[in-house]
């Protein structure tokens, strides 16, 4: 069968070691914690105001019905893609989500399963690739339609999403990953060269960048790429990775790397410098700022709390990282008074007659008291 239970699902979450259940404990929590906030403060929820003569003018935000999330499960599983992808739509207040995830040779994920548990999925199918995002998109006799499809996959994945957009909503189309650091030379070059390692071992294509204005500094961190390296498990990754899509470059000063930063407008952008937040002033397109040299991009991929499904191949310049706000949308509300009507409707009709449209000028011409 297709459909994994929502018994199979509880089973996985308590079948979890004690320290990966807790861990998912934690980053469930704390990815909903933020997303409640973020619902708040972004204006996610409905408003009115009423003007002189009684007109009432406002907006209504209505939760999407039901939402598609795919989920990534051929090379890896990826738990933290279902943290995510459902909570925010949860706390948004969708009525229905629906996860796909491909499970190579049978193999069920247990995370995989128990992430979805805890974020609230209502229903799992194992299905992945083009084909699902078809499944979800036009709906069949057992996969249901939905109304947006969100969460990453591979060029096939990507490909499919964009030919069904318009038939639903989608989120994004996601590119290989990046990270862009910045550093004034106050940090510890291993943890440096372990960022950028971070990006590397997703795939050949990801893109890891330093901009630094001390020489010395790139040279340590050079160093200890050479030093870790043969001992990272996914070697042969980082190493094509950081081959064909890496640059150590040497900056003037950091208000320089801030420009350039700006026009790269990478996916994770950190900042290891002694005053990050100085230079955070000075960026505006990232999708995520990691600031001080304590924050390591991969606390945000897992359990800081803000989304890490964010915008790719300088994508992050007009978009931005998913959100609640991702699974609303916003309904005008217009209630014209009498009065109110006298007022309207004659502006309405000198413009309606300037553009030609007679029926919408009497439709506003009617209601006018003579």
């Amino acid at each position: 069968e297709l459909e994994i239970s929502q018994e199979e699902l509880k089973k996985a979450y308590e079948g979890l070691s004690v320290e990966q259940g807790n861990a998912l404990d934690v980053a469930a929590q704390r990815v909903r914690a933020y997303h409640e906030k973020q619902k708040i403060e972004a204006g996610c929820h409905s408003w009115e105001y009423e003007e002189a003569d009684g007109t009432r003018l406002g907006q209504k935000v209505t939760a999407l019905d039901r939402v598609g999330i795919y989920v990534p499960g051929g090379k890896a599983a990826y738990p933290s893609s279902v943290l995510m992808n459902a909570i925010p739509a949860k706390v948004a207040g969708v009525r229905e989500v629906i996860m796909v995830v491909p499970t190579p040779d049978g193999a069920r994920n247990s995370l995989v399963l128990a992430a979805a548990y805890l974020s609230g999925v209502d229903r799992v199918f194992t299905i992945g690739g083009a084909q699902a995002v078809g499944a979800l998109a036009y709906g069949t006799k057992t996969i249901p339609p939905v109304d947006k499809i969100v969460g990453p996959g591979n060029a096939y994945v990507a490909a499919a999403k964009r030919r069904v957009f318009g038939i639903v909503g989608i989120d994004m189309i996601a590119g290989p990953s990046e990270i862009l650091v910045l550093c004034d030379g106050s940090s510890n070059p291993n943890w440096i060269a372990m960022d950028l390692f971070s990006q590397a071992e997703h795939d050949e294509l990801a893109q890891s960048i330093l901009l630094c204005p001390d020489e010395k500094f790139i040279e340590q961190v050079q160093a200890s790429i050479n030093k870790l390296l043969p001992e990272m498990p996914r070697k042969q990754v980082i190493e094509a990775s950081l081959t064909n899509r890496a640059l150590l470059i040497q900056v003037g000063d950091m208000s320089e790397a801030c420009e350039i930063a700006n026009a790269i407008a990478a996916e994770h952008l950190e900042i290891c410098a002694t005053e990050p937040r100085k230079w955070a002033e000075l960026i505006r397109h990232a999708g995520a700022i990691f600031m001080g040299n304590y924050t390591s991009e991969s606390l945000g991929d897992y359990c800081a709390g803000p989304n890490h499904v964010l915008p790719t191949a300088r994508t992050a310049r007009f978009s931005s990282p998913l959100g609640v706000y991702d699974f609303i949308k916003r309904s005008s509300m217009i209630e014209v008074s009498e009065a109110g009507a006298q007022t309207l409707g004659a502006v309405a009709s000198t413009l309606a007659h300037g553009e030609g449209l007679t029926a919408h000028a009497r439709a506003a011409e009617m209601r006018l008291k003579k």
